[in-house]
């Protein structure tokens, strides 16, 4: 099933998409109903109503808006290593985004305000959203533990990324981290995401391409690895890595602006889509 959350008269709604339409399920979060360790096509069949909205019509939420931890990984393609002039880690590179760095599909994405920036880079993503938690989770195991999977855009201000040996900041401006539009359960996909086509275009320009089996750590790794020290939880969404393309990397730099659009796809997971825009200071 492909869950889509989205706002109504200023509530957040869920549903679940038909085509191009979305069946109304009620306004529990897809957050609230995994932390209570609902089965999601259960949950959907039995409350799905005969309300149908037109997706061209919706106001997109991110799948989740508070998921209780954002971990993202970097440096998890070794071509997008070898660009970025690293040596490949032989274990992740973990950071965290924070709730507030994150926007929707059809949302757009903001270009900080910042004199010591030049702009704002792309980084496509899938986003693995974990349905049940738990420590010490063993990679044979890990893929039960995953509710669906999504796309992300890892919007990053490198300059400030790289302030400090930490990324966090220029990892976590707000408006910068796009998600969604779907989550796609995970019985509807391969595997751990094996085999699938990462894709992601800047105003239409193929700028960056791979398969999923050229990730470092897969999926299992990654939830058995980052289980070894953290305490993972239902909702929580690790950010699984880009591959090489990135705009920071490229001469002369290919950095996004005002006016922009950059589209992020996944195959069988759908298409994020984002309009950049510069930010206003009040």
């Amino acid at each position: 099933m492909r869950f889509i959350s989205f706002e109504r008269d200023g509530k957040a709604v869920l549903g679940i998409r038909d085509g191009e339409q979305v069946r109304v399920i009620g306004d529990e979060t897809l957050e609230s109903l995994l932390a209570r360790g609902v089965d999601l096509r259960e949950y959907a069949t039995h409350h799905a109503s005969e309300e149908k909205v037109p997706v061209k019509d919706l106001k997109f939420l991110p799948p989740l808006q508070r998921p209780p931890k954002i971990i993202c990984v970097g440096l998890n393609f070794a071509d997008h290593t070898s660009e970025s002039n690293y040596a490949q880690p032989d274990y992740p590179t973990l950071f965290f985004r924070v709730n507030t760095s994150l926007i929707a599909h059809e949302q757009p994405m903001v270009r900080p305000a910042v004199s010591d920036s030049e702009g704002l880079d792309f980084e496509g993503e899938i986003a693995v959203v974990l349905g049940k938690g738990g420590r010490h989770i063993s990679k044979e195991s890990a893929l039960s533990h995953v509710a669906g999977y999504s796309v992300f855009n890892d919007g990053s201000v490198r300059e400030y990324q790289f302030k400090t040996p930490q990324w966090t900041v220029g990892k976590n401006f707000d408006g910068t981290g796009a998600f969604g539009p779907d989550l796609v359960t995970a019985d509807e996909l391969p595997p751990g995401v094996k085999g699938l086509r990462l894709e992601t275009r800047l105003n239409g320009e193929l700028v960056q391409s791979a398969s999923t089996d050229e990730m470092v750590f897969d999926v299992p790794s990654l939830i058995s690895i980052i289980s070894e020290a953290i305490t993972l939880e239902a909702g929580d969404v690790i950010v699984s890595g880009t591959p090489s393309g990135i705009g920071w990397a490229r001469t002369p730099k290919l950095l996004m602006k005002a006016g922009d659009v950059c589209e992020v796809s996944v195959e069988k997971i759908g298409t994020l889509k984002n309009v950049i825009v510069d930010e206003v200071k009040a």
